[in-house]
């Protein structure tokens, strides 16, 4: 899928709140016990790189942030627009499988046209 395991923990996570899924990411890869706020994109890129980031763990990361499941508020407003748990397990599961199925491909195509 072109993500590893600090990332994916980083998006189950981030399900109260999707911006917390970056500042999980470093502070897993910081080893940290707390959220960390770094203002320097520089020191962040570093972050990322030293820990095996490359362009297309950048390009999943991005991918799967526009195509995942919902935040917690979302789903219970969608359970409670909706009164119904199909609909909200319909929108928890229709972009998480798009996103891994994107990532997927994203991966494949990589590691046949520029591997």
């Amino acid at each position: 899928m072109g993500l590893d395991g600090y990332i994916l923990t980083a998006f189950i996570l981030g399900i109260p709140a999707n911006e917390i899924v970056l500042p999980i990411i470093l502070m897993c890869y910081m080893q940290g016990t707390s959220l960390v706020n770094m203002e320097d994109t520089f020191v962040i890129g570093e972050i990322l790189r030293q820990n095996g980031w490359t362009i297309l763990t950048a390009i999943n990361v991005m991918l799967f942030t526009v195509f995942h499941f919902p935040c917690a508020t979302t789903l219970l407003t969608i359970k409670k627009e909706t009164g119904s748990w199909k609909w909200t397990a319909i929108s928890f599961l229709i972009p998480t499988v798009c996103g891994i199925v994107l990532c997927m491909l994203t991966t494949l195509v990589y590691s046949i046209f520029v591997v």
